[in-house]
């Protein structure tokens, strides 16, 4: 693997999955693109595309609205970052490993991002997330599932 550069793919997703962790909402979306395409394909009930910056204001400001201190800490671990043949694109490994709030229990949330950065923005990524690993460790698990109910068809 190669020295990061500040603008390298590389550079840009360890800003992004540390800034997430310090709960820098107002200064993520300044990492993507304008125009740009952001996926949750393991998102469950699906989740629209985010295709612009904006979008990535309105998904951290909610992210950041939903932030109830559920998390006494957390932060990227176990990060491997694959290169591939296109310059442009990495795939990148790793957990969020932190501690619950209330009863200090230890959580690891499984994540694997498909990153394309061009010019030192995101263009493009496919955000692999265990999102029931991520509720259960923010006591939002039953707050999840009723809303995955909720939404079936009757």
């Amino acid at each position: 693997m190669s020295t990061p550069t500040p603008s390298s793919p590389q550079d840009v997703f360890l800003r992004l999955v540390h800034g997430v962790c310090a709960q820098d909402y107002r200064a993520l979306p300044e990492l993507y693109a304008e125009r740009t395409d952001v996926r949750h394909p393991m998102w469950p009930g699906g989740t629209p595309p985010l295709t612009s910056r904006d979008d990535l204001r309105r998904h951290f400001g909610a992210a950041a609205a939903a932030n109830d201190g559920a998390v006494a800490r957390f932060q990227p671990e176990n990060i491997v970052v694959h290169e591939t043949r296109d310059p442009e694109v990495i795939v990148a490994e790793f957990e969020y490993r932190g501690a619950v709030h209330a009863t200090g229990e230890p959580f690891a949330i499984p994540c694997v991002f498909v990153m394309r950065v061009r010019d030192g923005q995101i263009v493009e990524s496919r955000d692999y997330v265990d999102h029931l690993a991520s509720a259960r460790a923010r006591g939002r698990l039953d707050h999840l599932i009723a809303s995955l109910r909720a939404s079936e068809p009757a």
